[in-house]
């Protein structure tokens, strides 16, 4: 394995070239991968750049993570991951996505072993230097085979996109916006830049990160629980209704029945009236002389 030495003469570690790779045994080659270290040197980072860069990548692999899951399609998605190309020094991209991986976790991506390179990258950038991701990287990902880079630049707010026209391309073609969003046909998805925040659109349908969907999973769920607490409360004032009215019918039929049993009585006192002044006539007709 050789290593590549920076400007101060510190050596970085690097992966053997395909050639070297091809004729090594597999006893060999798990030791080589086992070298090959899962960190990379401040030399090789820039420095941290706060919320800006953090939230800058981590919420837009939240949201790819999300959208590749419900697709139930293998895909792995990391973060600072170190990469080892063959015979070149390792980088650690702030976002990058191999298509059709295994996405278990890993300390490093080395392309020899893994059979394959990246197929999306994106970089962050905040303050300083832009020429690194700019520049540099526009030339290296693209000579690496990468088919497409983006730049999130937060100090402006704005996306840039690369995409190698061509498989063999080594050479990146500035991606053209189409009203505002950037097209990744590696990923399948739009990508704009909308109040201060990268948002990715499956066709019509915008990508949320887990907290959005949380947010909205909590809202729709208070919004089933008011229409639950509404339909309760018509519940219970239809309970409430059916029993008055119900307290009503029997009300009436209490009247009713009083009213039946006072005519019968008010009846039986008529006719027993009636039955007591015949008796009475009947005695006194009796009584008159003849």
């Amino acid at each position: 394995m050789g290593r590549h030495a920076n400007e101060r003469g510190e050596a970085f570690p690097r992966a053997p070239t395909q050639a070297e790779w091809d004729v090594m045994g597999p006893e060999e080659r798990a030791r080589v991968v086992e070298s090959l270290p899962d960190e990379v040197t401040d030399e090789e980072l820039a420095m941290p750049e706060g919320d800006l860069h953090y939230y800058g990548k981590a919420d837009t692999r939240d949201a790819l993570l999300g959208y590749f899951g419900r697709k139930k399609r293998k895909v792995y998605i990391g973060s600072e991951l170190p990469i080892y190309y063959p015979g070149e020094r390792r980088f650690a991209p702030d976002l990058l996505v191999v298509l059709d991986a295994e996405p278990h976790k890993r300390g490093k991506w080395m392309v020899s072993k893994e059979g394959k390179g990246l197929d999306w990258v994106m970089e962050v950038h905040v303050g300083g230097d832009r020429k690194k991701d700019a520049e540099y990287n526009v030339k290296r990902y693209a000579r690496l085979g990468i088919p497409e880079y983006f730049i999130y630049d937060r100090s402006k707010e704005a996306l840039l996109g690369y995409r190698l026209a061509t498989p063999e391309a080594r050479t990146y073609t500035p991606m053209t916006p189409r009203q505002g969003r950037f097209v990744s046909q590696t990923l399948g998805l739009e990508l704009e830049v909308v109040d201060e925040k990268l948002r990715l659109w499956a066709g019509d349908e915008l990508l949320l990160e887990s907290a959005e969907l949380l947010e909205r999973m909590q809202g729709m769920m208070e919004q089933v629980q008011r229409r639950a607490d509404e339909a309760t409360l018509r519940n219970q004032d239809l309970e409430r209704r059916l029993a008055e009215a119900a307290r009503l019918r029997e009300e009436e039929t209490r009247r009713r029945e009083e009213e039946t049993r006072l005519r019968q009585e008010e009846t039986r006192r008529r006719e027993d009236a009636e039955r007591r002044l015949a008796e009475l006539e009947a005695r006194l007709g009796q009584r008159q002389p003849h």
